[in-house]
Parts: structure tokens; C-alpha cells; sequence
């Protein structure tokens, strides 16, 4: 049977809303997959109650106590369907340097062929789920458009939390508006009579990007990234390349709303690997007086330069899809007061009294537990009661935190870029950028010991440039240089943020961190926006400005003068080493590395080669 050689599919009356080319491209889908049923969807309390019943019913949701965690549900995976399947992300264009090195590559008529084969029939005996849905504030002039097929209601529960889903997003795709196709199955059709399961997907699975179209396909997982599309797939790997076209750029990147004492109110934007503290600092509660920090974003902004020539970026998403594990009242207080309702639960473990638990939730582990894979479990146990990756998915609006500039159409202004990553030893608490060209240099090479978000060994080094490894729609160092570029049209207006680089993870000789973390980072922070200010005074080092003595009280935060001093430790013999890593590193990008870049690299080591040895 060929991809033109199906059996009538039945069709659901589209909302007069719906324009003519999202009603052609639907019915071009269904008339591959197949489904038994075809659902638009409005986005209604009323459907997410409807969608929600039905998965209880299906064993997909478990309900939690409705007095300990109203309105929310526990899922459980499949085992084999915990996490980003890297090694199945493709990016097709039609050249493949356009992918570069970072990127699984395909030839985009063959991977279609692919598709076709795969997709064919793939949504048998399932319903489809038509779901529009806007990346941004409604009508913001950065926001942008898309609409997802999926046979996972789980999916379009997820998708509701995490965007602007439903019939008002159907409304703003017009005849002029460009909109992002995305098309998921959980690659499990059902035959007539054929019992289901609770969490359907498939062993072979692809998550794929076309850039040029702008075009996204999964099949065969129904976890997270892979099967909400408009997380990484849209808001960064498709978005990196839409930017790269219109002048803007998609980061894996957290915003915040800074006030200091004065009155005066700051914005950041952060960029961290997955799982190294960006909702903790996207939920930082102050350790120091007089100052307040709110939420903006926990995970992606997008950025532009605003009519006034400052950097201005929003939140695309409408929710925040966390990690759990390490996520605790001593951790991340205002994280565990937004998921106290309305929350749905992935791979964590199930209490004896119907709340959810995971390791880091509570410093008293409780002696009995259901776990992630439905298991029982006890502090004996040998493995852990969340999966690693475990998540929740939960409304931004529900933040206490969230500031109410969050979801503004035309964004907020950035005063400072920060760069981080899980580094235990060599690079400093933090250390500010002595140009642009440098604080891009800092993003090019960020590195970070890998974490349970993706696959490969714990603890092992892996650069993460921009933290957008896994996440870039395009040749990674073009991707450098859209951030050069767009500093040049910033400097060109004196309105260019300034860029800074934190370690809060750098441990002693003893094994132990270095520096508290959590609320104390607000010491850094106050720093960052001390230099924003120019209020803050500095130390020149081979990282760039580092904090002159006494700028930051790090005894009050518990941190004993030799621990501080070994924060910005110097070992010339490890970054020298780390600088020829870093050489092959960027050898590896090819001829598209930004001149700018391989000059902060030299600078960078006629810097360490001044050291003392020793």
C-alpha cells in the first residue's frame, strides 16, 4: 500500500475559523494516518475535562488526592519512553553543511519517504487531535503560529499547559500569516476490537525538522519534547531557523525580572543545559534584603531588538515543563508552592496517601512508595523512586512569582546575558565579559557535565554552546554568529546587554561545592546588575572582570575565605588543556566559525599563557 493508496478516514466539520490552507493540510495528514476520528480543538476547560476523564479511564492518568493536589494527575511511561531521543532528532535540509556537525543530518526526500512509510496508517483505530496554537502572547509582534496533529490526548493536555492552544490561536492564522505544520503519532495504530494501552508509542521513533518548510514530524514517542512540538522542535530547532532568516533569535534561555533596592528594574536572560539550575534561578528567592526577583520564563525566550534599538524578548511558552528530582521546599520553595493544583506528573513515585514524591522533594524519604514504574518501593530499594528525568507540567500563570510583565506582547527590555553550565572545576563563580565579541565566546564554549535530560554518562563533559546543543535548527556556528550580528545592530545604538558567565557547581578538594547555591545566588546576581548599573567594581582575570575583594559578602552566605579565593582558583596546566579541547571543539564547526570567535580563542590563551605555572 503506498501513502496515496488509503481507505476513507473520517472527517470532523472544521471551525468556520479554520483558514483554507490549515483545512488542506489537515486533511492531506488524515488522509496518511488514517485515524478513526478527526477532533479540533478549542482549547475549552470543558474539552481538558473531557481529555482528562478519558485518560483516567484508560489507566493513562492517575487522579491525586483532591485535597492534597487538586486538579492533578500522576502518568506513568512507558520504561522505554523516558526522555529526548537525540540520536533519532533530525534536522533535513536540503544541504547538508546547513545542518553542521552538531545535528543528525538526512536527506529531506528521503526522510519524507521515510515518513510517508511510517505514518501511513499510523493513527488507525485512534482519534486525531487538530490543535492551532500561538508561541507568545496572542497578536505580540514576536509571537508566532502553528498547528500540531497528534493521536495523544496526553499530548494535547500537555500542549494546552504549555501554549496559547485552541480556538483563539485557530483565529489569528489568516491568509498573510506563516504558520509551522507539526505532525505527531505515537506510532501504535489499533486494530478493530484491539485493547490499548496506557502509554502507546513505539520502538522505532523519529523526531524531524525540515527549516526550510518549516515543516515538524514525530513518530513513535509520546514523552515531552519529542511529542509536544512546540517546545524544543518549534521554539528552538524551528525558531533558531526562522530567526536566522528574520533577524531575531531563539534561546534556551530563562527570563527574569530583577528590582533592586533602589527601585530600579532589571530583566536577564539565562542560558543553562537542561537540568543544571535554570528553574531554580528562574524561581530565585533572595537571600539579601531589599531585593526581588520574579519569573518571566524557566526554559525559552525569544529575542529582538525592539523599535527603541534595545534588546527586548519574550516568554514563547505558556508553562513550565520542569525536571522534578532535586525540585524541594529547601531547593525551590516557590517551584513546590506552583505545584500544589492543576499539575500533571510524569515518572515521579505515588505516596500511600495519594500526593506524589520524588528524591529531593522532602529531606525525610517516606518508607513506602509506588514508583515510576508502578513498583512498590522503599528507602532499600535500589533504584530511584522518579525516574531521573521526571517531569511536571504546570501553567505559568499558577507561579506566585511570575511577574505580571510576563506574557506583555511586545516582551521586556534585557540589561544583562548570562552564560552557565555544571562545571566543577576551572571555570569561576562569575566573571563578566570584557566585549560582546567575548561574552559570545563564552556562549560558543560553554561546556556542562552531562545530566539524566539526555542520553549519554553521567558526569562526562560535553560542550553545549549557547546551551543549544540538542536544540539548534541550524549550522551551530551560524547560529554564533546571528548572536554577533545581533550585538553589532545593538552596539550601534550604545544598547547592547552586558554578558556575564556563572559556575555555581565548582566543588573543592573535598568533593563538596564551593558555594551554597539557591538563594545565595542572589549575591551574584546583585553583582551582575551592580556592573549593569555601574555601580559594582571589578578585577581583571583570564576569564574577564571577575568581583574586586569585597564586592560580594560571600561570609554571609557561609562560604569561608579559602573557599572563596578557590572560586576563582587559576590551574594553568588544566586550562591550558581545556584551551586545546576547546580548539578542537571549535576546529570541529568547520569554516563557518565567526572570525570574531577564534580571536576571543586566542586571546584566551595569550591570557593563560601570563599565568604562573603551578
Amino acid at each position: 500500500m503506498t501513502a496515496t493508496a488509503v481507505r476513507s478516514t473520517a472527517r470532523a466539520a472544521a471551525p468556520a475559523s479554520a483558514h483554507p490552507s490549515v483545512i488542506a493540510w489537515v486533511e492531506r495528514i488524515a488522509s496518511l494516518a488514517q485515524p478513526e476520528d478527526i477532533v479540533w480543538c478549542d482549547g475549552s476547560e470543558e474539552e481538558s475535562a473531557r481529555l482528562t476523564a478519558q485518560l483516567v479511564d484508560a489507566g493513562t492518568l492517575t487522579p491525586l488526592d483532591p485535597v492534597k493536589r487538586p486538579g492533578s494527575y500522576l502518568a506513568r511511561s512507558n520504561p522505554d519512553d523516558v526522555a529526548r531521543v537525540e540520536s533519532r532528532t533530525f534536522i533535513c535540509t536540503n544541504d547538508a553543511a546547513d545542518a553542521g556537525p552538531t545535528n543528525n543530518w538526512e536527506e529531506p526526500v528521503t526522510m519524507r519517504r521515510t515518513l510517508d512509510r511510517v505514518m501511513l496508517g499510523s493513527m488507525s483505530g485512534r482519534t486525531m487531535y487538530v490543535m492551532p496554537f500561538c508561541m507568545g502572547p496572542l497578536g505580540g509582534p514576536l509571537s508566532r503560529y502553528g498547528v500540531q496533529v497528534t493521536d495523544s490526548p496526553y499530548v494535547v493536555l500537555s500542549t494546552r499547559t504549555m501554549t496559547r492552544m485552541g480556538t483563539a490561536a485557530l483565529e489569528q492564522i489568516g491568509p498573510d500569516t506563516d504558520w509551522v505544520p507539526a505532525v505527531h503519532s505515537v506510532g501504535a495504530p489499533l486494530d478493530p476490537g484491539q485493547e490499548d494501552v496506557a502509554w502507546p508509542c513505539n520502538e522505532t521513533k523519529y523526531i524531524v525538522h525540515f527549516p526550510e518548510s518549516r515543516e515538524i514530524w514525530s513518530y513513535g514517542s509520546a514523552y515531552g519534547g519529542n511529542a509536544i512540538l512546540a517546545k524544543k522542535a518549534f521554539a528552538l530547532r524551528i525558531a533558531s531557523a526562522m530567526g536566522h532568516n528574520e533577524g531575531w533569535i531563539a534561546a534556551h534561555m530563562l527570563l527574569l525580572k530583577v528590582t533592586g533596592p533602589t527601585g530600579r528594574e532589571f530583566h536577564v536572560a539565562a542560558a543553562f543545559p537542561s537540568a543544571c539550575g535554570k528553574t531554580n534561578f528562574a524561581m530565585l528567592q533572595p537571600s539579601i534584603p531589599g531585593w526581588k526577583v520574579e519569573t518571566i520564563g524557566d526554559d525559552i525566550a525569544w529575542l529582538a531588538p525592539g523599535a527603541d534599538g534595545r534588546l527586548r524578548a519574550i516568554n514563547p511558552e505558556a508553562g513550565f515543563f520542569g525536571v522534578a528530582p532535586g525540585t524541594g521546599a529547601s531547593t525551590n520553595p516557590v517551584a513546590v508552592e506552583t505545584l500544589t493544583h492543576d499539575v500533571i506528573y510524569t515518572n515521579v513515585a505515588l505516596t500511600d496517601d495519594g500526593d506524589v514524591w520524588w528524591e529531593g522533594l522532602t529531606d525525610e524519604v517516606p518508607e513506602h512508595l509506588i514508583d515510576w514504574r508502578g513498583n512498590d518501593w522503599t528507602p532499600d530499594s535500589e533504584t530511584p523512586a522518579a525516574h531521573p528525568n521526571s517531569r511536571f507540567t504546570v501553567s505559568a500563570a499558577q507561579c506566585p512569582t511570575i511577574a505580571d510583565t510576563w506574557d506583555h506582547p511586545d516582551g521586556v527590555v534585557v540589561d544583562a546575558v548570562i552564560f552557565g553550565g555544571r562545571r566543577a572545576t576551572n571555570v569561576p563563580l562569575v566573571s563578566q565579559a570584557r566585549t560582546w565579541a567575548h561574552g559570545m565566546y563564552m556562549g560558543a564554549t560553554l561546556a556542562s557535565e552531562r545530566t539524566a535530560a539526555a542520553e549519554g554518562t553521567l558526569g562526562e563533559l560535553r560542550r553545549d554552546p549557547f546551551a543549544m546543543l540538542p536544540f539548534c535548527g541550524q549550522h551551530m556556528a551560524e547560529h554564533w554568529q546571528d548572536w554577533i550580528d545581533l550585538g553589532a545592530r545593538l552596539e550601534a545604538t550604545g544598547q547592547a546587554p552586558k554578558v556575564f558567565q556563572v559556575n555555581w557547581f565548582r566543588k573543592g578538594e573535598d568533593g563538596g561545592f564551593l558555594w551554597p547555591g539557591f538563594g545565595e545566588n542572589a549575591r551574584v546576581l546583585a553583582w551582575i546588575l551592580g556592573r549593569v548599573e555601574g555601580t559594582a567594581h571589578g578585577s581583571e582575570s583570564p576569564f574577564g572582570v571577575i568581583p574586586a575583594p569585597g564586592e560580594i559578602d560571600f561570609e554571609a552566605a557561609g562560604v569561608e575565605p579559602d573557599q572563596w579565593r578557590a572560586l576563582f582558583a587559576t590551574d594553568r596546566d588544566a586550562l591550558m588543556a581545556e584551551a586545546d579541547q576547546t580548539a578542537e571543539f571549535l576546529s570541529s564547526m568547520g569554516s563557518r566559525v565567526p572570525l570574531a570567535i577564534d580571536a576571543e580563542h586566542a586571546l584566551l590563551r595569550q591570557s593563560l599563557s601570563a599565568l604562573p605555572h603551578g
